[in-house]
C-alpha cells in the first residue's frame, strides 16, 4: 500500500495484544507508518472504540480521511467472549484492583446461570464502572476512585442483544455477548453476580467483532510490522 492510500483513508483491524493500551496502539502504527512513508507531522489516525488494557481483540484503526467514519463504527453492535469469576468482587469490576469480598457460590447450578442470563437480554439500565474514563465534574471516574473519593454515578440506557454462556467450569463462566455501544462488560459480570446472589468479576475478555469487522481478519502490532517492511 502506498502513502497515498493511508493519507486517502484506510480502516485497519488490529488484534490488540493483553496489557497494551489502545492509545499505545495507535501510536505504534502512527509510528511504524511514519518510519515506512514520509508522511506529513499531522497524518491523522484514531482509533473507533476504547479496548481496556486487559481486554485483547478487535481494535479499528482509521487513517487519514477515514477517521471521519470513527463515530460511525463506533456506533455499531459489538461481540465480546470472555470469563466472569463469580465467588469474589473487585473495586474495578476486573482484575485491575485486587479481590474486596467474597461470596458463597455451592447455589450456583447451571440451570441458575443459564436463567439468569435471560435478566440481562433487551434493554437494561447499567452503571458504568468507578474505575473507568467517563468523566464527572471534569475529572475521569477513575481518577475519582483512586483519590478515594465516593461518585454518585448515574445508570445509563444499554441494549444486550445476545449473552450465551459458552463453559462453565466454576468458578469460571465462559460467555459470548452482543451488544449495544456503550456497554461495560465489566459492569455485566458484577451485576450479574450480584443477580446470582453472590458475587462476580470480569476475569478476561476479547472483542471479536464491531458491525461487520471481524478479530479474525485483523494483525498484532507486530505482525502489521512485519507486512509493511
Amino acid at each position: 500500500m502506498s502513502a497515498e492510500e493511508y493519507l486517502e483513508g484506510q480502516v485497519i483491524l488490529i488484534d490488540k495484544p493483553l496489557t497494551w493500551s489502545s492509545f499505545q496502539a495507535v501510536n505504534k502504527l502512527k509510528y511504524i507508518l511514519k518510519r515506512k512513508y514520509d508522511l506529513p507531522k499531522k497524518f491523522k489516525i484514531g482509533h473507533a472504540g476504547t479496548l481496556d488494557p486487559l481486554a485483547t481483540g478487535l481494535l479499528i484503526i482509521c487513517t487519514g480521511k477515514f477517521t471521519k467514519k470513527i463515530t460511525e463504527i463506533q456506533a455499531q453492535t459489538k461481540e465480546y467472549t470472555g470469563t466472569i469469576t463469580v465467588g469474589a468482587t473487585t473495586p474495578s469490576y476486573d482484575l485491575e484492583t485486587e479481590v474486596n469480598a467474597t461470596f458463597p457460590t455451592e447455589h450456583i447450578t447451571e440451570t441458575l446461570i443459564i436463567e439468569t442470563t435471560k435478566q440481562f437480554l433487551g434493554e437494561i439500565d447499567q452503571k458504568p464502572p468507578v474505575f473507568s474514563a467517563i468523566k464527572k465534574e471534569g475529572k475521569r471516574l477513575y481518577e475519582h476512585a483512586r483519590a478515594g473519593e465516593e461518585v454518585e454515578i448515574a445508570a445509563r440506557k444499554t441494549t444486550i442483544y445476545e449473552f450465551e454462556i459458552t463453559k462453565i467450569n466454576l468458578s469460571e463462566i465462559s460467555f459470548r455477548v452482543q451488544c449495544s455501544k456503550g456497554t461495560y462488560i465489566r459492569s455485566l459480570a458484577f451485576d450479574f453476580g450480584i443477580a446470582l446472589n453472590s458475587g462476580a468479576h470480569l476475569s478476561e475478555l476479547r472483542r471479536t467483532k464491531i458491525g461487520a469487522y471481524s478479530v479474525a481478519n485483523g494483525v498484532t502490532p507486530e505482525d502489521f510490522e512485519k507486512q509493511l517492511f
